[in-house]
């Protein structure tokens, strides 16, 4: 098997990956994706081996990229900096979207989610958005990106000023190796081939970083953003990430609307977050209650409104809207959404220009049939 012989593993490991269910496909075959012969990724962390690493069999040969390691939180600024970095910290902003990595293969781009889907979606903005000449000149290289917009399939938001979809990049790496270029390089790339990035903040002596981030982090909670990650500026150091309060409330929001496909994994981390970062900022009675408040609102508020609707005869659903350059793209999307056992129902579809926009209900099952029961009189 291609993937054994390109990771240097015996057969019988192999046949095991796949037993287990760790090997997964990673696209559907399909012109759309005519680079590449066959291409499977890792559902789970194996090894040294991250999660969402894909092993492509292309025209080209077979080509490895690797999955993006997780990030690590800092809960709370001072003395985490000082103890997991060493001179200085460079800071950028942390975007609301989802993780992308996007890379050539053959002729034409590709666009993969954290998990290691070469989705349709994505790879089709990503060759309308992305300047090629990028990786004529660096082949070897991965851009690891925020996918943020109105018109997301995963997570849609308005607040970057995004109408459609667009990518941000916060990382370039090595696809074999996974090591990332230092921050100056990544962003000098980026201005050299007019790639947006995520917002750099500044370079700061970790002495006194924690007083700058917490300014940062102020004013970005002001405008509803979600966070920062803090690095090595010559990425020798794993990086930190720590997020505003506005931005656990809405993931709590987002999770408890659907609580029954979400809320456990969400609400435990994030009130623990809370309640190192009111320590940490030293708020006040006022200050404090207004943060009770804000989770308690965003726990139990979207959680009735979904026992409501249930209880009216309908559906817990997420509404998208979504622009597709092609019939072909669009069906091979949805396609894989269907594999992918995704619940979901095409309310409308529209021309715009040469676009076609369609609407979409996603509809959570799991929490919509947990309410049906409950209502019906079923214990917990």
């Amino acid at each position: 098997m291609f993937v054994s012989e390109s990771l240097g593993l015996s057969k019988h490991l192999g046949e095991t990956l796949e037993e287990r269910k760790i090997l997964r496909e990673a696209l559907i075959s399909h012109s759309f994706f005519s680079d590449v012969i066959e291409a499977v990724r890792f559902d789970k962390k194996f090894g040294e081996i991250e999660e969402g690493t894909v092993v492509a069999k292309t025209i080209n040969g077979v080509r490895i990229v690797r999955g993006f390691p997780k990030i690590k939180r800092a809960l709370v600024l001072n003395p985490t900096l000082k103890k997991h970095f060493e001179n200085e910290v460079a800071v950028e902003e942390k975007m609301n979207g989802y993780n992308v990595r996007i890379a050539r293969f053959g002729k034409n781009l590709y666009a993969m989610t954290r998990r290691g889907i070469i989705c349709p979606y994505t790879t089709e903005k990503a060759r309308e958005l992305i300047n090629p000449e990028f990786f004529k000149d660096h082949s070897d290289l991965v851009l690891c990106c925020e996918a943020v917009g109105e018109e997301s399939p995963y997570v849609p938001k308005s607040m970057y000023g995004v109408e459609g979809l667009d990518f941000f990049v916060f990382d370039i790496r090595e696809e074999r190796t996974n090591r990332p270029l230092p921050v100056e390089e990544k962003l000098r790339l980026c201005e050299e081939y007019g790639l947006r990035h995520a917002t750099y903040f500044g370079t700061y002596d970790v002495d006194v970083a924690h007083d700058e981030i917490k300014d940062i982090i102020s004013d970005l909670a002001g405008k509803g953003r979600e966070g920062v990650v803090i690095k090595d500026p010559e990425m020798k150091l794993s990086p930190l990430k720590y997020t505003t309060s506005q931005t656990n409330a809405e993931d709590l929001k987002y999770a408890f609307r659907f609580f029954n496909d979400y809320g456990k994994d969400f609400m435990f981390s994030r009130i623990v977050r809370e309640g190192f970062q009111s320590f940490e900022f030293n708020e006040g009675d006022k200050e404090f209650r207004e943060r009770c408040l804000r989770l308690g609102m965003a726990i139990l508020k979207p959680m009735v409104e979904s026992i409501r609707e249930v209880a009216l005869g309908g559906k817990v659903s997420e509404k998208l809207r979504l622009r597709f350059g092609s019939l072909d793209v669009m069906n091979l999307f949805f396609e894989q959404w269907k594999r992918s056992k995704v619940d979901f129902e095409i309310t409308d579809i529209k021309k715009d220009g040469k676009d076609i926009v369609v609407f979409v209900n996603k509809t959570m099952r799991n929490t919509t049939d947990k309410i049906k029961a409950h209502l019906e009189g079923i214990p917990w």
